[in-house]
């Protein structure tokens, strides 16, 4: 097995390993995330069966796919299936021979369906049958493990999930696959021998985020920026379109996800349901609410209640590093080089908000550093109502154990250095906080880094220093 971190995944999967009933487990998470790795290196690809479904092919032609698989298994039938019905009663004969393969610890069958959207194409009879095959047959098997995975996360949640028919309470486990952590990519690197210092794995989760796939590309001989170059800004890189690529692989209908991620990324802070319609073109409604969830379930962005407002204070924001940077530096034709790009003063406004976000993507290690993981909170920003000496506090921490974490956040070549003039700055933040928003909580001034903090006669203004390493923790 060769899985670097994934610690509450493999438990899971051990824990369906070792269930003494059957098992029905959905895996999901977005495009290049790593599902179908993780499961495979799991099992180290001993499966009792295995298949997956092919992009954008018709209904004849996924049977004509998963009919290769019942072959390669042993079936002797060998002529495509008619439908999904036959498909799976075909399945369930070869899981029930004796020389069927099982998994060495538990003895158990295992059964790993990926790709499994693709398989529903339209007008095919695959949900009926699948639904069939587990209500009738797999849903009794007391040593049957049977693995569901996708990209395609909203199909996963609205037909198998949240199903209302057959599957209704029918799942027993479900697993969303997330990123990795700057934790788990640091373990990623080393393994891979990629040799990174810290500040230079920060700069690379602000770009690629913590996606395997992406990270897997890495050519270990380039620097970080050489890597940027090669993978990302040459038209012949491996990842020069995979922005255009990433909704149309996951949504079947993706231009109002498009609109939608494309508004909100223009307002890093975050908006409004009602300012999103405004200015995004998208309707409001049904569909609007479907593609803000659908967008939300693959972790491209997140929906937060500022606990400043009274009413209506729900608020969404794109966290997602590879997106952003797509946005925000790719698409913009003023830069043609990320050579030429690096330590210009756009560079140093793209990292300065970049860091932000990785930030806010790492709140549990941030809340552990400061002792406080076990409490729960609200994460959001603020910006003064003033027109002239207001404040704009980047990230918030609203503890319910009485205390509001006010958090600066400092990505920096080398130590930062708070001047007199910061100082100042900070204390007007905090003044002006209380003054307009009257919390009943202490205020602690927190700063966060990514090349530590200098000390000075002016970093008393600062309560918690959070420096880089606890960003990996």
């Amino acid at each position: 097995m060769n899985i670097l971190g994934r610690e509450r995944e493999q438990d899971i999967l051990s824990r369906c390993l070792e269930s003494k009933r059957p098992e029905l487990l959905v895996v999901f998470g977005r495009r290049r995330v790593g599902k179908t790795y993780l499961i495979k290196e799991f099992f180290n690809e001993r499966f009792s069966f295995y298949t997956t479904g092919i992009p954008d092919e018709k209904t004849r032609n996924q049977l004509k796919a998963f009919n290769e698989s019942l072959v390669n298994y042993g079936d002797d039938t060998k002529t495509i299936p008619r439908d999904w019905f036959e498909a799976f009663r075909r399945l369930r004969v070869i899981l029930e021979k004796d020389t069927i393969q099982r998994d060495y610890s538990s003895g158990k069958r295992v059964v790993f369906l990926d790709e499994v959207p693709w398989m529903d194409t339209a007008r095919s009879d695959f949900k009926s049958a699948f639904d069939f095959f587990w209500n009738s047959w797999g849903s009794a098997q007391k040593d049957l493990l049977l693995i569901i995975c996708g990209s395609a996360t909203s199909w996963i949640i609205n037909n198998i999930l949240n199903d209302k028919g057959g599957f209704h309470n029918r799942i027993t486990k479900q697993m969303q696959i997330e990123p990795f952590t700057l934790r788990e990519c640091e373990a990623f690197f080393t393994h891979n021998g990629i040799r990174l210092g810290r500040d230079n794995m920060i700069e690379s989760y602000m770009i690629f985020g913590g996606i395997p796939y992406y990270l897997n590309l890495y050519d270990n001989r380039l620097s970080l920026a050489q890597n940027v170059e090669s993978l990302i800004f040459d038209d012949r890189g491996d990842l020069h379109y995979e922005y255009e690529r990433l909704f149309q692989s996951l949504f079947k209908k993706p231009d109002n996800h498009i609109k939608i991620i494309e508004t909100m990324a223009g307002l890093k802070k975050g908006l409004q349901r009602t300012d999103l319609v405004e200015t995004s073109g998208v309707p409001d409604g049904e569909g609007l609410t479907k593609a803000l969830r659908e967008l939300e379930q693959c972790g491209f962005i997140r929906h937060f209640k500022k606990m400043t407002l009274q009413h209506n204070g729900v608020f969404y924001q794109v966290i997602d590093p590879f997106v952003l940077f797509s946005l925000s530096v790719l698409r913009d034709e003023k830069i043609r080089s990320w050579k030429a790009f690096l330590k210009s003063p756009g560079y140093y406004n793209w990292r300065g908000n970049a860091f932000e976000t990785v930030c806010l993507v790492h709140i549990s290690q941030i809340k552990s550093a400061l002792g406080i993981s076990g409490i729960e909170s609200t994460e959001y920003a603020w910006k003064s109502k003033k027109k002239d000496g207001g404040a704009q506090i980047d990230l918030l921490i609203d503890r319910r154990d009485g205390v509001i974490n006010l958090c600066e956040m400092k990505c920096t070549d080398k130590a930062f250095e708070i001047t007199k003039a910061y100082r100042n700055d900070i204390i007007n933040k905090v003044d002006t906080f209380i003054e307009e928003v009257h919390p009943k909580k202490s205020v602690h001034v927190t700063l966060i880094t990514s090349n530590g903090l200098k000390k000075n006669q002016y970093a008393d203004v600062v309560q918690n220093n959070i420096p880089p390493e606890s960003l990996f923790l």
